[in-house]
């Protein structure tokens, strides 16, 4: 009579024990990775680039570049100014009519000089939205996969809630510097 009740009962008892497993295997592998487990996570995605090995790269990179443009931009000023200053003594000696094509000349040069500087800003802000847009694409995977580790269905931006206790980012961080470093040999492999 025993063999013939567990003979009944190992087919439903098998699955209780599977579903056990199932279900205890994202709590372990939430809790090794420090995060509570939860079916809907919470992520800053603002953090997650910033605090990344590839954030902080592209944030060197663009400020180095800034520096860069900074230094340009002064010497570009200093320059103006000195021509500016020559330009305002030849007044003195010039008529009206000979003044006016060279101050309208010089007008022109200095706009071009801020338009020129302006769109090297506008090549560095842009470059700081690619960069964070290929981050976003490369690291899917790897948050797919840590969602699926500890359990989690859902990952919603953590500025969209008003309370969480199921923050991942930072275990996020963690996996991201693992699988892709810097990103710098992505981004030679992509040709750029």
């Amino acid at each position: 009579m025993l063999n013939r009740l567990l003979g009944r009962t190992r087919g439903p008892l098998w699955a209780l024990c599977a579903f056990v497993t199932m279900v205890s295997a994202p709590l372990a592998n939430a809790q090794q990775l420090g995060v509570p487990q939860a079916s809907v996570v919470t992520l800053s995605s603002e953090e997650l680039f910033a605090k990344s090995a590839f954030g902080q790269r592209v944030f060197r990179e663009i400020e180095k570049e800034s520096a860069l443009l900074a230094e340009e931009n002064q010497r570009i000023v200093a320059e103006l100014s000195r021509e500016e200053k020559e330009l305002t003594e030849q007044r003195a000696t010039m008529s009206a009519d000979e003044f006016r094509p060279l101050a309208e000349a010089f007008d022109l040069k200095v706009q071009s000089h801020r338009e020129g500087q302006r769109a090297k800003l506008d090549v560095l802000a842009r470059r700081s939205e690619e960069a964070q847009q290929t981050f976003s694409e490369i690291v899917r995977p790897v948050l797919v996969d840590l969602l699926r580790e500890i359990g989690a269905s859902v990952m919603i931006e953590r500025s969209n809630v008003v309370v969480s206790t199921s923050d991942i980012t930072e275990a996020a961080i963690i996996r991201i510097n693992a699988a892709i470093g810097d990103g710098s040999d992505l981004q030679e492999g992509q040709g750029e």
